[in-house]
């Protein structure tokens, strides 16, 4: 084998090593973008998950807040009525003892 046999072998050697090394960039640059795509869509896949999950969330407390309201403001319509009820039945005693004060003297 002669000089320009082994400088061609380098020469093709070398070219070779950069056609390589050319696509491994490329493939590491493909991988890379690729994996901050999939982190980007995992983000945003928690970040709808907890919107939606804080909006069940809210959903039910509101619910739940709501129902018990409706309880209170049905046992506070129970003791208004009862109260009312019971001033009516004192009133007309009231109004008998005054009246029972006043037919005395």
């Amino acid at each position: 084998m002669g000089m320009s046999d082994v400088l061609n072998s380098i020469k093709e050697a070398e070219e070779s090593a950069d056609a390589k090394l050319a696509a491994s960039k490329e493939k590491a640059a493909k991988i890379v973008a690729d994996a901050r795509k999939e982190a980007s869509d995992l983000i945003q896949n928690a970040q709808d998950g907890a919107v939606s999950s804080t909006a069940k969330k809210l959903d039910s407390a509101r619910a739940t807040a709501g129902a018990e309201a409706d309880g209170v403001h049905a046992e506070g319509a129970k003791s208004v009525e009862s109260i009312q009820s019971s001033a009516g039945e004192r009133r007309a005693a009231a109004v008998k003892l005054v009246i029972d004060s006043l037919m005395s003297n």
